[in-house]
């Protein structure tokens, strides 16, 4: 695959992601008496992820997130030359998604933009958490989500199914997190939303870059160390046997 067809397909997949979890969350969370809930959007960032894995995790090796991308590169699953392209179209995609969403949004009568699923501490915290407990949630669920990234892939894994593992992953990280942060572990994800959202989401989004590619490094320097260590010896560092049956197998998400 071209550097270009990765590119549109990580555009996609991180659109996909945004439109489709944030849309949940904006759109049908709240709807009245029959509003889908955190359960509802916690699902739905799982589908979208499982989805779009499937779909195009052949083509780009369906990162749609700036984490997973610096995880992967860290761990030696990814050239450090593409690191930047990837997180540029990702980001784009974010955002256009936001906009696409806010157009959809704002067609509704009394629409008012209230935190438009953007990501937030202290009072713009889902629970009014603090910054601290924002870091620690943020660190910790984007390194578990790299580490079963990173397994669900591996060559011993069984085939096919790393896009299973990974959207449910991604589910139960919401379930566990949208009270305390709103969930982001995707630096992208968080970015579109908060241009919507307003300047305290803005003056807060730092956080939920630097939490999440902190994790994400963390759990792929954890995984180097391992393999390194001759644990895993017949890992597979570029294209793991979890997508064989696709056309380009690749690391997924």
């Amino acid at each position: 695959m071209t550097i270009s067809q990765k590119l549109t397909a990580e555009f996609l997949g991180t659109f996909w992601l945004t439109f489709g979890g944030c849309g949940s969350a904006v759109l049908a969370a709240a709807f009245p008496q029959l509003g889908i809930g955190f359960a509802g959007v916690s699902l739905a960032f799982g589908l979208t992820v499982l989805t779009m894995a499937y779909a195009v995790g052949n083509i780009s090796g369906g990162h749609f997130n700036p984490a997973v991308t610096v995880g992967l590169a860290v761990a030696g699953r990814f050239p450090t030359g593409n690191v930047l392209p990837y997180i540029v179209v990702q980001v784009l995609g974010a955002v256009i998604a936001a906009g696409a969403l806010y157009i959809v949004a704002s067609g509704k009568p009394g629409f008012e933009v209230a935190g438009f699923a953007s990501n937030g501490y202290g009072d713009l915290s889902p629970g009014k958490y603090g910054l601290m407990s924002a870091l620690i949630m943020e660190v910790l669920m984007t390194f578990f989500f790299l580490l079963v990234i990173l397994g669900a892939t591996s060559s011993r894994a069984p085939s096919g199914f790393a896009p299973i593992a990974i959207g449910l992953a991604l589910t139960l990280i919401h379930l566990i997190s949208i009270p305390v942060t709103n969930t982001s572990v995707n630096p992208a994800r968080s970015t579109g939303p908060a241009l919507f959202g307003g300047a305290a989401y803005l003056s807060q989004l730092w956080m939920f870059w630097v939490a999440p590619l902190a994790g994400a490094a963390l759990a792929g320097a954890a995984l180097a160390g391992v393999v390194s260590q001759g644990l895993f010896k017949e890992f597979d560092q570029t294209m793991p046997r979890a997508l064989s049956a696709l056309p380009e197998k690749s690391p997924v998400v």
